[in-house]
């Protein structure tokens, strides 16, 4: 074999032994993992879906999933963000670690019938597409202080009198913890986050929620 010969099979050799070592060193650590920041936490809930049935946090334990608000009778953003959020729910309609949980932000209009009528309307799957609604209160709390798509100084004066009416979604892993936050009106932000889900579905975390005993803050 020639010296150039040489030169090429040693330094073949040596690309591939480094390859293996950089898989060995890193194989069991997070650099494997997405690299999208741990914005909060999502604390314990408990919603009623439009079949009657409960919905907590520990049913979605170890899913992927989309979290958003909107009211049935709403013609303003809501079909225009629930029409993006559905090209979403197509792209992952066959995985089973993917949910989207929509919340009414108009619980004390929106029944349970009508958020079964809506989602048939829409072609929604009623197990990994589901609407809920519950208390007010609770709702509003979700949506500030577990998947911040709504600015908690919002929280003025009596929940009864308050309205919240918001176009971001929410993107949870599956500990629970919010990894992204995008502007459901616009179609690139929506793409953006199909992408970054199918990061997060590759992450082979599952389990419960984390609980973190300091807040909702990552740490």
């Amino acid at each position: 074999m020639s010296v150039k010969g040489k030169l090429l099979f040693y330094g073949g050799a040596f690309l591939v032994i480094l390859a293996g070592f950089y898989f060995f060193l890193f194989r069991g650590t997070d650099n494997w993992k997405s690299k999208l920041p741990v914005i909060s936490y999502v604390k314990p809930f408990q919603f009623v879906n439009q079949a009657g049935d409960t919905v907590t946090q520990n049913q979605l334990a170890g899913k992927v999933y989309v979290a958003n608000y909107f009211f049935v009778t709403c013609t303003g953003i809501c079909p225009n963000m629930n029409g993006k959020l559905k090209t979403v729910y197509e792209a992952y309609r066959n995985e089973p670690g993917f949910a989207i949980l929509s919340h009414t932000c108009q619980p004390e209009v929106d029944s349970i019938p009508m958020l079964k009528h809506y989602a048939d309307s829409i072609g929604a799957d009623g197990k990994q597409w589901q609407f809920v609604t519950g208390n007010k209160l609770e709702l509003y709390k979700m949506a500030r202080e577990s998947y911040h798509i709504d600015d908690p100084t919002n929280n003025v004066g009596d929940i009864k009198d308050q309205f919240m009416h918001s176009q971001f979604l929410a993107l949870v892993d599956r500990q629970g913890r919010v990894r992204g936050i995008y502007d459901g009106l616009k179609q690139k932000e929506v793409d953006a986050l199909k992408e970054d889900a199918a990061g997060l579905l590759k992450e082979k975390d599952r389990g419960n929620f984390v609980n973190n005993i300091f807040g909702n803050s990552p740490q």
